[in-house]
């Protein structure tokens, strides 16, 4: 398997900024007809997980004694601090792709730093990895930026951009790599006619997306969310496990579920254990493209080592685990330092890092 550990715009935003062609719809493989309902069955695997982990909460409450209405004030109050400072969790994730842009902030020139912060939200309090997660709050209002997200393939462990970017309809560059290069070049263009608050939120989510492996998985079980799992005691699937739970799991053992902890390791990681690789990670020759495709085609291939031992109603634990964590965080660095690679080149003419 893997190495052991080591170390708007309106509802046609993305259809306007991208060439739409009319394609014989039986060229359309059968593995990503089958990717139709993908949304849909995301959305019912996560509210079957929510289901499930909320009946084990109950069953657990059942046997705990009640806390008195002191200790009930108290917890609030505690709660209310909490939440005060930390980013929601949910469900990268929520926390895989805060990280991502957190990484992407440190490596920021100046000039990039500025233009990011003028064009966030309001709500965002010029902190770009607030917005990150954005974009799959919008999935189910933009339903046309549902196959953004993903580049899945025939399991091949290869990404073909001809083959394998497009929508279910057959329309070419609908995937998460077409989706990094039209807002690349939609940020790039002064007079692009696309809203650049929106430009700018998407590109940071799909960067983020391109790196995390089972966005690039199979297309016959959905990158792996109709493959039923348990995560050591809790139902999951392996689309989940690689999202959520591997990060989950490391914050809880490692950092003291403290997201700003895992971050700086991460970060301390860039800068000593890869620092001979980072300068390979930012680099792309392409003028008129981003690297996108090259990223696609690096997770692709680490799919298929996430899929290796794992079947319907497989138990992964400690070894799966221990496997698939420092996988989890190269790629988060990785597509922090990229996407500020890109941000760099776009506001400053310069992907050169800022060194953070």
């Amino acid at each position: 398997m893997f190495q052991t550990l080591s170390s708007k715009v309106s509802v046609h935003h993305m259809h306007r900024g991208i060439r739409r062609r009319n394609i014989d719809t039986d060229h359309i493989s059968r593995a990503a007809s089958r990717c139709i309902n993908r949304a849909a069955v995301e959305m019912r695997t996560e509210e079957s997980l929510s289901n499930t982990h909320t009946q084990e909460k109950r069953e657990a409450e059942q046997a705990r004694p009640k806390p008195t209405m002191g200790a009930l004030m108290l917890l609030h109050v505690l709660l209310v601090a909490v939440a005060a400072r930390a980013p929601a969790a949910q469900a990268w994730g929520k926390e895989g792709h805060y990280m991502v842009c957190k990484i992407a902030e440190s490596f920021l020139t100046e000039q990039a730093s500025t233009a990011v912060k003028g064009l966030l939200p309001g709500w965002a309090g010029g902190d770009l990895a607030e917005t990150c997660s954005w974009a799959d709050q919008q999935r189910f209002r933009y339903r046309w930026s549902s196959p953004l997200h993903f580049a899945d393939t025939p399991g091949d462990c290869k990404f073909d951009y001809a083959r394998d970017c497009h929508n279910t309809e057959g329309e070419k560059d609908m995937c998460v790599v077409g989706a990094i290069n039209n807002y690349t070049a939609a940020l790039k263009d002064s007079s692009s006619p696309y809203d650049p608050t929106e430009s700018l939120m998407f590109l940071a989510h799909f960067v983020g997306d391109v790196h995390q492996p089972l966005h690039c998985g199979n297309a016959d079980d959905l990158g792996g969310n109709t493959i039923i799992v348990h995560w050591y005691r809790r139902k999951s699937n392996l689309h989940h496990v690689w999202d959520v739970n591997v990060i989950e799991t490391a914050m809880k053992d490692f950092y003291d579920n403290d997201l700003s902890t895992m971050i700086q390791a991460i970060q301390q990681n860039i800068t000593e254990e890869w620092a001979n690789e980072e300068k390979q990670w930012e680099t792309c020759r392409s003028r008129i493209k981003t690297c996108a495709d090259k990223y696609a085609e690096e997770s692709a291939k680490l799919a298929c080592k996430a899929y290796e031992g794992v079947e319907q109603d497989s138990t992964l634990e400690d070894d799966y685990f221990f496997a698939a964590l420092p996988v989890v965080q190269k790629r988060i660095a990785q597509g922090g330092v990229r996407l500020a690679a890109i941000l760099n080149k776009i506001f400053g003419g310069n992907s050169k890092l800022q060194s953070s």
